[in-house]
């Protein structure tokens, strides 16, 4: 028997959610230390909903449902950006927190990530197209990309997580807290 104890290896799944109020893409990913493996992902069709309210209570229940299915421990947004109008705004807003409470409700973590933020962390530029995320999402979960890219966006939030999940984020090149308290002295109250 060997002296030296074989580490664990920690497994978690982190379910990204592209938020959405036609269409909310899921993607749930299984982290084995630094490997990561797709479990599912799809997309929640909400356009058959008339009213804006009943989108919303259908995107807490599916996104409930997903989470008593697969049981994630963390889950990973991508934030609302400013598109077409203030109203489209607030109502991507609505849905991206519904879905939060959901993971909320079931005392899950939450972490949100700029578009900007996903892009860049899966492509390794921020400006990418959908098409071109879900390309590197096919070579680095060895994946079928499917029709609506809304999937394969959540797919990348939730991978976005795993590759930031526990560090700093830092605009400057040092990084830790006091170098963030030194760059950023009007956050200080």
């Amino acid at each position: 028997m060997s002296k030296i104890a074989k580490k664990e290896v920690k497994e978690q799944i982190i379910l990204g959610i592209d938020p959405g109020t036609n269409v909310m893409g899921y993607g749930l990913v299984l982290v084995r230390g630094n490997k990561y493996e797709p479990l599912q992902f799809g997309v929640i069709h909400l356009k058959k909903y008339g009213s804006h309210e009943l989108k919303l209570k259908k995107i807490f229940e599916r996104v409930t449902g997903i989470i008593d299915e697969f049981l994630p421990d963390k889950v990973a947004l991508e934030a609302p950006f400013y598109g077409q109008n203030v109203q489209s705004m607030l109502k991507l807003g609505r849905a991206q927190g519904v879905a939060m409470a959901a993971a909320l409700a079931r005392d899950i973590p939450i972490a949100e990530y700029s578009p900007k933020k996903v892009k860049q962390s899966v492509t390794g530029n921020g400006n990418a197209s959908k098409e071109q995320v879900a390309e590197m999402l096919k070579t680095l979960l060895q994946i079928d990309v499917p029709k609506l890219l809304d999937a394969t966006d959540a797919l990348a939030v939730a991978l976005c997580h795993h590759f930031h999940d526990g560090r700093l984020q830092t605009r400057g090149r040092s990084a830790g807290w006091k170098a963030f308290l030194d760059e950023n002295p009007g956050r200080i109250k």
